[in-house]
């Protein structure tokens, strides 16, 4: 095939690379995703999430966070860390896994509400037996407004889930991730998936900046006024050439006079 055929098929392939990208970057397959809090959602990797199925029945549904952007996350995916299930007890979801292998569970996690440390701390257990995550306090984690990812491998075999050099028996093909209630405010995840793979096939979030962001709060658009058709000076005021005293208006005159006398004079004297 020749240059020019290959030219008219180069912006359709462009295009569709474009479409593809994100799943380039998200190999293995997911197997279980929800929003939690929220309906479902699709992010910028192609990961449908759904709808959170404790609603109404467990917790409390949380939209506080939507007066946030959302820090190392697209516009797109704000969502899935603006909204939240929390509760004033220790709460969880259960996962259906059918098949052995190795899986990941990402949950998702951001600080909406307090704005300092050891304000909400709590525990992550998974299978009843399992404490993955401890003492998790997200502000001290990235801050406020931040998106943070707690990524946890584990392994399924022969009705057994291997997690942290240890293990348990897995009960109707399915595993529990639960929030512990412990001494600091409520338990609560904003989302969350498992995809069965290793860690290298999960996308991760990109590195916090050294710099410290505070998240802007969402606001109306502000219109500016029009600029003011009135100039302003560009420097220190000059003095007006025209603006100068009487004095200086007569010296004319008197010199004119002063002039005129000696002629008078001489005129007199004739």
């Amino acid at each position: 095939m020749s240059a020019k055929q290959l030219l008219p098929i180069i912006p359709p392939l462009l295009a569709l690379l474009l479409i593809l990208l994100p799943y380039i970057h998200c190999a293995g397959q997911v197997v279980y995703a929800v929003n939690c809090g929220a309906d479902a959602h699709t992010d910028s990797y192609g990961i449908r999430y759904e709808r959170d199925p404790l609603n109404g029945k467990v917790g409390i549904a949380s939209d506080y966070g939507k007066r946030l952007l959302i820090g190392r996350v697209p516009p797109n995916d704000y969502i899935l860390y603006q909204t939240e299930r929390y509760h004033t007890n220790t709460f969880g979801y259960d996962i259906p896994v059918h098949s052995d292998g190795d899986y990941v569970l990402v949950l998702k996690f951001c600080e909406v509400y307090f704005n300092a440390p050891d304000q909400k701390v709590f525990d992550v257990v998974l299978n009843g037996e399992h404490t993955v995550v401890s003492d998790l306090d997200i502000f001290e984690k990235v801050g406020r407004g931040v998106a943070h990812d707690e990524y946890i491998p584990f392994k399924i075999s022969k009705g057994r889930l291997y997690v942290n050099s240890e293990d348990s028996e897995i009960q109707g093909n399915k595993i529990r991730v639960e929030f512990i209630k412990t001494y600091k405010d409520n338990p609560k995840i904003n989302a969350m998936y498992v995809m069965k793979g290793t860690l290298d096939d999960v996308p991760k979030l990109p590195p916090i900046s050294n710099e410290p962001v505070t998240p802007e709060p969402l606001r109306e658009e502000v219109v500016e006024p029009p600029p003011s058709k009135i100039r302003k000076p560009s420097g220190p005021k000059q003095p007006d050439p025209y603006s100068e005293d009487e004095s200086s208006l007569m010296l004319p005159i008197f010199i004119a006079i002063g002039a005129f006398i000696p002629v008078l004079f001489c005129l007199c004297k004739l």
